[in-house]
């Protein structure tokens, strides 16, 4: 039955997490390190002359804005829409539309008007093409995932992890200005931020499954199948480990042109996806799904993957744009780790 709780329950924070702002955090950086990344690419193509920090600060103040707008929007609209099963979820269950703090209706109009003005806002202050993909995700997230496959197909967070894929989309597009035209948005001038596109959607389904491996009971008790119990965790971790290898491979692809941006900023980063990679990757292998859980019902390996994903993508996002601003600082400062990492495990190894 829906909640006719009065909204003055409601507090200032409700409304706010009703955006699921932590989703929205890891998205930001995505979409604000592609914007560095478009601007240091021309930067270097140039000659590495007079880099615009004023027009690139100014283009990732408005993205972040219409970003978090739009993805809230988005948010808020899976709130409404999932208020019937997020009661009966422990990582949901206190939601502010599921708990009555929020009416629907009210929910309904806060998702509007952030969608609504988030779209405006990128439309008037970045182009048309970055607003474009930014409400393609907002339409994407809640008819495709939410309303059809979250409650319909095991393949839910694989297909709709094309929602959460966008963000440097709309952050290269904006970074374009005038170049992007919306006649046709889907060319972007450059296979790059299709790349990283490619890499967020191949990342989400071992970054989700790790957590839904050790919360399959309540999937399944609210309804939604979730690969780990649908096809069991052994298929889970297998499925897991093809799409850790897939971003391994990543590392292969021509991420950055040599011509542009010099052969050791290429070659640099191309090391570091391949680290980053195995990194990631050894945390799937590791999962143990009969090991005992924790004191909050977590299996510990994947919940160690889990967050270990979380790093791993700003990690590779992150990278990139300090290679693109100087391969030879970031050389260094992959030594100076190195050797604090190495120095740690001697303490360790004369200790013992």
């Amino acid at each position: 039955m829906e909640s006719t709780t009065d909204v003055a329950t409601a507090n200032l924070s409700d409304w706010f997490r009703l955006m699921k702002p932590g989703v929205l955090a890891l998205l930001q950086v995505t979409a604000m390190c592609t914007i560095l990344i478009h601007d240091l690419i021309v930067w270097n193509a140039a000659g590495r002359i007079d880099f615009d920090y004023f027009n690139t600060l100014e283009t990732m103040g408005v993205v972040f804005i219409g970003g978090y707008l739009t993805a809230g929007g988005a948010h808020t609209f899976n709130n409404i829409l999932d208020r019937d099963i997020d009661p009966q979820m422990k990582r949901t269950e206190n939601r502010a539309i599921a708990r009555g703090a929020i009416s629907p209706k009210a929910g309904f109009l806060w998702a509007m008007f952030l969608s609504l003005s988030g779209t405006l806002w990128l439309i008037e202050f970045a182009n048309e093409v970055a607003a474009f993909w930014a409400a393609f995700s907002i339409l994407f997230y809640v008819f495709i995932y939410t309303l059809w496959l979250k409650r319909s197909s095991v393949q839910n967070i694989v297909i709709g992890g094309i929602a959460g894929a966008t963000p440097p989309l709309v952050g290269w597009a904006a970074a374009m200005g005038d170049a992007a035209s919306i006649s046709n948005p889907f060319d972007l001038g450059s296979a790059l931020p299709w790349l990283m596109f490619s890499l967020i959607f191949i990342w989400t389904p071992p970054h989700f499954w790790a957590l839904a491996l050790y919360r399959s009971d309540q999937y399944k008790e609210a309804g939604i199948p979730m690969m780990p119990w649908v096809h069991g965790p052994h298929r889970t971790l297998i499925e897991m480990r093809v799409y850790a290898l897939i971003l391994i491979g990543i590392a292969a692809m021509p991420w950055l042109n040599p011509a542009e941006v010099g052969e050791l900023a290429a070659y640099v980063y191309t090391l570091i996806v391949l680290v980053l990679g195995i990194w990631y990757n050894q945390s799937v292998i590791s999962i143990d799904i009969h090991e005992p859980r924790d004191a909050e019902g977590r299996i510990p390996s994947a919940a160690r993957s889990f967050f270990i994903s979380l790093y791993y993508l700003a990690l590779m996002f992150i990278s990139l744009v300090c290679v693109l601003f100087s391969p030879e600082l970031t050389i260094l400062f992959l030594v100076l780790v190195m050797f604090k990492i190495l120095s740690k495990k001697n303490r360790k190894l004369s200790i013992s």
